[in-house]
């Protein structure tokens, strides 16, 4: 993918609601299998592709993979919503949101703000922005997170930065929604590091700064956030703001991954297979890559029919790889090599893993 289709997407995207998901797709920087011909799909509907990824073939020499002439940053970017209140004090507003008692919270939210207290008012704009107990008002919301912003609160600077960003409640204002980030991000705040690093990366509301995007990702990194860990992972995969570094790219793909984050566990199942930065180990490759296909991944599904079907890392399965094939395929991840070997597959089997795919994907 070009620059300027990155730049593109992230800016869209960006103005999108709070808990909108978005990647930017990287550029391959290993051959992957024969892409598959289809209509093109319309970008507004579909979630961006993940840029594809090869799983090193048995006894063939993968060709030297061209440099990016790109110097864009290669991360999937996600515009994360701000929790109603990290207060370590356990109390009875917070303990009634968690379970689900959102009118109470509000009850409760609403008599602690009149004392003053912050953390009341950021529970109140969320709970108001998120339509939680009460109906949604955006600008009731903007009104308490702003009392609380005021108050020093740093996830009701973040949250309010968002509907800045995305004109909810009043106009678009990112130099307000920057202000806010900044404000925030310094107040150790990692969602707001994360989603400041995005507009040093899109280059439009902000000067395009990828070492400036690279600290700020560093610090949500370190702070645990998973997105941020798999978009530094990246950086350093490619040389992005920081100078390349295969291990600590997979060291953070690691931490990423154990957090559950999807595109994390495919990067770091590849790199564990072809022993990129981490000592080689196929099966725990394998078994991560069917961890990321269960959990809709087409790119891991491509990936794991090829090493069921062909025997690597793992035993020969050739009913549930080509299951994982035509599941594959449905998402734009077919593959002609595949299909071929598919039309060779006895009819009981082609039948049987036809017949399993077309469960699977009645399941989802």
């Amino acid at each position: 993918m070009t620059l300027p289709r990155i730049i593109a997407l992230a800016t869209l995207l960006l103005a999108a609601p709070a808990a909108a998901q978005l990647q930017i797709t990287p550029p391959a920087t290993i051959p992957s299998p024969a892409p598959e011909k289809q209509k093109p799909r319309e970008p507004a509907k579909d979630k961006p592709k993940v840029a594809p990824h090869t799983i090193t073939k048995k006894k063939e020499a993968a060709p030297a993979a061209k440099p990016s002439a790109s110097p864009s940053p290669t991360l999937p970017a996600t515009v994360i919503p701000a929790p109603a209140t990290d207060n370590s004090n356990v109390d009875l507003v917070f303990g009634a949101y968690q379970r689900g008692q959102y009118k109470t919270a509000f009850d409760l939210a609403s008599a602690r703000a009149k004392t003053g207290d912050a953390k009341a008012m950021t529970m109140l704009g969320e709970l108001y922005s998120n339509a939680m107990g009460i109906r949604r008002d955006y600008a009731k919301a903007i009104e308490w997170y702003k009392r609380a912003s005021d108050a020093g609160d740093r996830e009701a600077m973040f949250a309010l930065a968002m509907l800045r960003i995305a004109g909810r409640g009043g106009p678009v204002d990112k130099g307000e929604a920057v202000k806010l980030m900044a404000s925030a991000a310094k107040l150790g705040e990692p969602r707001a590091a994360y989603n400041l690093a995005l507009l040093y990366l899109d280059g439009q509301t902000l000067p395009q700064d990828v070492k400036r995007a690279a600290e700020l990702l560093r610090q949500a990194a370190d702070a645990g956030l998973p997105e941020a860990q798999y978009a530094l992972a990246t950086f350093y995969k490619e040389g992005t703001g920081v100078p390349k570094d295969a291990e600590r790219s997979v060291r953070l793909l690691q931490a990423a991954s154990l957090a559950d984050n999807v595109d994390a566990e495919v990067e770091y199942a590849i790199a564990m297979f072809n022993g990129t930065g981490t000592p080689k180990n196929q099966p725990a490759a394998v078994a991560l890559l069917r961890k990321a296909s269960r959990q809709g991944s087409a790119i891991a599904q491509n990936r794991l029919a090829w090493v069921l079907i062909n025997g690597m890392g793992t035993s020969v399965d050739k009913i549930e790889g080509f299951k994982w094939h035509l599941v594959a395929k449905t998402a734009g991840k077919g593959d002609p090599e595949l299909d071929k070997q598919l039309s060779d597959l006895p009819a009981d089997d082609r039948a049987k893993a036809e017949a399993d795919a077309k469960k699977w994907l009645g399941n989802k």
